[in-house]
């Protein structure tokens, strides 16, 4: 029961800290958005809604596609991912608390925090063990069905998504190509530091080995 509380705690932390990262990104996207939420931004630009819906209808659609690819990757955490993360990140854009765009340094401020709370965040979650979410299973599903590396299958899916939204009008900016080679790096160290936070609270001796196996 503690494993199973610590474990959706932080999976659902994790949910949470990833909308209000989002939500900060967005509140400054002239300077550009990771490509995922390049296509969400300009879906809603062009056809309304708001922008976590239609996070949570690509999800949706992803998951669907990876249903066929391969199912594997497609659990309860996927679902909670997709469907909780957008309307997190709508409500923290309801509350209207977090700063207007100045075009100014502290806009480049508040898009490197997002970053940072987006890479906690992710590592947070996935250190809960709850499941990948739609994009990243969908990548892993891709890269098993074919000879892509996972890195190599995540390049080609966020570059095909980034054409589509820019296509539709998207914020792409410089910092769009630089999510990789700052949030990558930064969600490799939070999530190690996150599998042993839990495995320390919970003494959960299949998750050590998991993640001596990966180091």
């Amino acid at each position: 029961m503690k494993n199973w509380i610590i474990r959706y705690s932080f999976f659902f932390a994790g949910l949470l800290l990833f909308g209000f990262a989002n939500a900060m990104a967005v509140k400054v996207k002239y300077l550009g958005l990771h490509p995922w939420e390049v296509l969400n931004v300009s879906l809603f630009q062009k056809f309304g809604f708001s922008i976590g819906t239609w996070s949570v209808l690509v999800g949706l659609a992803v998951i669907a596609v990876a249903w066929f690819v391969n199912r594997k990757y497609i659990n309860i955490g996927t679902f909670l991912n997709t469907l909780l993360i957008g309307p997190f990140m709508d409500f923290f854009l309801w509350l209207d608390f977090l700063p207007e765009a100045t075009h100014g340094f502290q806009d480049y401020a508040l898009l490197f925090t997002a970053i940072l709370i987006s890479s906690i965040a992710g590592g947070l979650y996935v250190a809960g063990g709850v499941g990948a979410g739609p994009r990243d299973g969908f990548m892993l599903s891709l890269s098993e069905r074919t000879r892509l590396s996972v890195s190599q299958a995540r390049i080609l899916v966020e570059c095909i998504v980034l054409v589509i939204g820019f296509l539709l009008g998207g914020p792409v900016g410089v910092i769009t190509f630089l999510y990789t080679f700052i949030q990558s790096p930064l969600f490799q160290i939070t999530l190690r530091f996150f599998q042993n936070l839990r495995i320390y609270l919970t003494d959960d001796e299949l998750a050590a080995e998991t993640v001596q196996v990966k180091r």
